[in-house]
């Protein structure tokens, strides 16, 4: 199938997928998303045992797109377009693969959710990290709140989800919010993945894999759904409207907590 909003290209029993918006700094709108969702399907379908995630340009990803945010305003697309969230990161973490995400620039918002998701998280040095969702008065969404307790806990995951802070590179390995930290362009760094990948018993990691998914994919299709209404009642909120506006001015939100 032919993808416009992201690459994928298979390797014998390997592939990378490249979130490929360069201009939107891969912010993801509703035809990525959807994209997205047609071909970690078609990966998990498939025989290929390892799947490397990487962002084309100067970033994994800016997170969801505002502009897309701004025009699903009614809430009239807003539950195909979160089943659809729901779709690719249930997907990428069950899949009977080992997936390994490459950030470099930014991964903020959805776009930190969509990496967490994955097996590995490795980091670029001069990357950055924010589940930044309560600049704009809303919650994380694509599972931020599960994968953030499994990675730090739920005490140190509130508070990062309630701060939006930025999180540099050495705080987040230091944190556990990623597994390494690496030097250097992501597409080279997927091919030694590969490589090193290849050299292990695969299909005993992804059996391991598969015993754990099995225990906990159920919490995170509850969370997955809690994270869709509480989405919802907080896109009706002032502070939301009020940290939309701010975006948009380029301006600091002045919130009331209402």
């Amino acid at each position: 199938m032919n993808y416009e909003t992201i690459e994928l290209v298979k390797d014998g029993d390997a592939a990378t997928l490249l979130l490929s918006r360069v201009n939107a700094l891969n912010a993801m709108n509703v035809q990525m998303l959807q994209e997205l969702e047609s071909a970690l399907k078609e990966v998990a379908s498939s025989n290929i045992h390892i799947l490397c995630i990487a962002g084309k340009g100067r970033s994994f990803s800016a997170g969801g797109d505002i502009k897309t945010m701004l025009s699903s305003s009614d809430n009239t697309n807003y539950h195909s377009i979160m089943d659809t969230i729901k779709s690719i990161i249930t997907t990428l973490y069950t899949m009977p693969a080992i997936t390994v995400s490459f950030i470099h620039g930014v991964a903020a918002g959805l776009g930190f959710s969509f990496a967490l998701a994955c097996d590995y998280v490795k980091l670029e040095k001069n990357a950055r990290v924010a589940m930044n969702f309560i600049n704009i008065g809303l919650i994380p969404d694509g599972g931020g709140h599960f994968f953030l307790k499994k990675r730090i806990g739920e005490h140190r995951a509130k508070q990062l989800i309630w701060s939006g802070e930025i999180v540099n590179s050495e705080k987040a390995y230091k944190l556990g919010l990623v597994d390494d930290l690496y030097e250097g362009d992501p597409i080279e760094q997927i091919q030694q993945a590969k490589i090193q990948l290849r050299t292990r018993p695969i299909q005993a990691m992804i059996a391991s894999k598969m015993i754990y998914c099995k225990q906990e994919e159920q919490a995170l299709r509850e969370i997955l759904e809690a994270e869709t209404s509480k989405q919802f009642a907080m896109r009706q909120t002032e502070d939301h409207k009020e940290g939309v506006a701010a975006f948009i001015e380029k301006r600091n939100p002045q919130f009331f907590g209402r």
